[in-house]
């Protein structure tokens, strides 16, 4: 696979734990490998240069690639282990044996011991793991015991054996690790506490020891024995960061497939996961297209039998999110509550919903390629109808605005293939210009635009959209004929009303067909401009850039000059009233400030002559 072809898919790979899987051409699995974050994990073989010679040839044999999702790191490396054994792909190393890896056992027996084991024996004792270092056992046991006294010893202790006082207490029962069950200091009810205790915790089910230590916290805080109190919050702290559950490998159940199913109105999306011995050994997601608007039952149970078949599966024993009614009676079917066989459906379905979601994700990005080709088409017709030079990919559009009747600034919006391009988008604060003077601020906007575009050598855009009509354009022109970019670009103005288009050194106007997708598209980007501008004066005005002329009179302040312009809406239609008109906003002293700020020298006339 090439790191082109790689691109393609990168995006469909999940952030989380997982296996992945290499395929070749010819579908032979040639390499399986763990990872705590699968994309990453994967992304490393196509991004950096490979120095290994053997890993330069797998990467070049990958023709496709799988993956499955699981919980945890530790259930990676577990799961990885699995496959590897089961298909021995060629560019994997061997792996060890099973029975090397450490197990923790819960030993048939009377007042049963717990203890680490790397031998897995069918005496009905209960095995958990296995685990990935034999440290982690060892640590957990000894955290268990600090938690729980139960014995070490290997006595028999028999009810026979107890009674006869055939044992003596050792020195386990004196340190406080034991209760002394040999000597009938502890009943067998007591121990079988104790016990569900433990299998909580090594289930990874810590709500009820939690809540047994938190009563027995509050109850050491009550009696101001801190110090019990203390060791009981460590213990609570340590229980809520354990995890000791492996999705992937379940001792006590042997031969079974496990089958989840998520599904949209197109498709249904099946995982499939192999049960042998305990370990999951086979793992596939497959789409499955609706023909005929079949129900869940009808695709689930067409893809057990397919799954089954291609992976010669003998198990007699189905987990499913729900009985199908499946033909082949000899089956088992299992709808799990809780339990192990639970949290393997569990991780089925999470496979499943992620193949549906990065499905869905695909067909999004086909309709957005549908709309980049409806774009390409408007554009070509927008170059059509204004008859220009070459294809307009790159389009800017400028437009002048103020502030309350002050304070000049332009923006400039950029589209490009026919959608905004957000990063290019510019605010402009006039400099130059005294006043309200859109011709002249516009001239400044074009002239500061394309002289830095030039000094930083950017591609200049194939058209300008200035918003306004013929003095707007002109202005705009002159900044171009000072930078010698005449032909260089197309600018047109856009005439707010009747939405006439105009070019430099043309009398007459043009007018696209209204319903037209070149006039729209040209409306939709002045809309834009319209909305940047507006954005641009409500950020400046909310960090107290702007004050407008009001503010400037002494004795009238900003809330002031605030109510006045919410009631007249400019300061332009403020200058033209009289004293009588303004007071009912602001008083009559207030009222003859501001009318002689406008009309300085005349009396305030108290209102029109009768």
């Amino acid at each position: 696979m090439k790191p082109d072809e790689f691109k393609k898919i990168v995006s469909g790979i999940p952030r989380q734990p997982g296996i992945y899987k290499y395929f070749d051409e010819g579908g032979t699995l040639i390499y399986v490998g763990k990872a705590k974050e699968l994309r990453k994990r994967v992304n490393s073989y196509f991004v950096r240069q490979l120095d290994n010679y053997k890993t330069r040839k797998l990467v070049e044999n990958i023709h496709h690639i799988e993956f499955t999702i699981v919980g945890s790191e530790q259930d990676a490396f577990l799961l990885e282990n699995s496959l590897i054994k089961q298909f021995q792909p060629r560019y994997n190393i061997n792996l060890k044996d099973d029975k090397s890896y450490p197990y923790i056992v819960i030993k048939n027996e009377e007042f049963p011991r717990v203890f680490l084991t790397r031998r897995v024996i069918r005496d009905k004792s209960e095995y958990l793991g296995p685990f990935t270092g034999v440290g982690k056992v060892r640590d957990l046991l000894e955290f268990i015991r600090y938690l729980i006294p139960l014995r070490t010893c290997n006595l028999n202790l028999s009810p026979q054996n107890i009674s006869r006082g055939k044992f003596k207490v050792c020195l386990e029962y004196h340190l406080g690790n034991c209760k002394g069950p040999c000597e009938g200091r502890q009943t067998a009810g007591d121990y079988e506490e104790n016990l569900r205790q433990v299998k909580n915790i090594l289930r990874g089910n810590l709500g009820q020891v939690t809540q047994l230590f938190q009563q027995e916290m509050k109850e050491a805080a009550v009696r101001l024995d801190y110090e019990r109190a203390g060791i009981l919050r460590k213990k609570i702290e340590a229980l809520q960061t354990y995890r000791s559950r492996s999705e992937v490998v379940h001792p006590r159940i042997d031969n079974v497939d496990v089958f989840a199913m998520d599904s949209d109105e197109q498709n249904a999306y099946v995982n499939y996961l192999g049960v042998l011995k305990g370990s999951v050994v086979a793992t596939k997601t497959v789409t499955l297209e609706k023909k005929l608007d079949e129900d869940d039952r009808t695709m689930l149970i067409y893809a057990i039998s397919y799954l089954r078949e291609n992976f010669h599966s003998h198990a007699l024993e189905l987990i499913l999110p729900f009985d199908p009614d499946y033909p082949d009676k000899t089956l088992k079917v299992t709808v799990p509550r809780g339990g192990d066989k639970k949290k393997l459906l569990e991780l089925a379905s999470r496979n499943a919903a992620y193949c549906k979601e990065e499905t869905q994700k695909t067909r999004r990005l086909h309709l957005e390629e549908r709309s980049a080709m409806k774009n390409e088409k408007i554009l070509m017709s927008l170059q059509q109808d204004l008859q220009l030079p070459v294809y307009p990919s790159h389009i800017e559009c400028f437009d002048n605005s103020n502030f309350q009747g002050a304070f000049p600034v332009s923006a400039c919006v950029v589209f490009r293939d026919g959608v905004p391009s957000k990063k290019d988008y510019r605010h402009f604060n006039i400099r130059t210009v005294e006043g309200i003077d859109d011709f002249a601020s516009m001239a400044e906007t074009i002239y500061r635009r394309y002289y830095r575009m030039l000094a930083e050598k950017q591609p200049l855009p194939q058209l300008v959209v200035i918003d306004g009509g013929k003095g707007q354009l002109n202005a705009a022109m002159e900044s171009i004929v000072r930078l010698e970019l005449t032909g260089m670009m197309t600018l047109i103005g856009l005439a707010k009303n009747l939405e006439e288009i105009y070019y430099s050194g043309d009398q007459q106007s043009v007018r696209l067909p209204y319903d037209g997708e070149s006039l729209l598209l040209l409306r939709r980007i002045r809309d834009e401009v319209h909305r940047f501008g507006i954005t641009f004066h409500r950020k400046k005005r909310s960090l107290g850039v702007f004050t407008n002329e009001l503010e400037q009179i002494e004795g009238i302040g900003k809330a002031t000059a605030d109510q006045l312009i919410r009631e007249f809406r400019s300061v332009k239609k403020i200058s033209q009233l009289e004293v009588d008109q303004i007071a009912p906003v602001t008083g009559k002293k207030k009222a003859a400030l501001i009318h002689a700020h406008f009309h300085p020298g005349e009396a305030a006339s108290q209102g029109p002559p009768k």
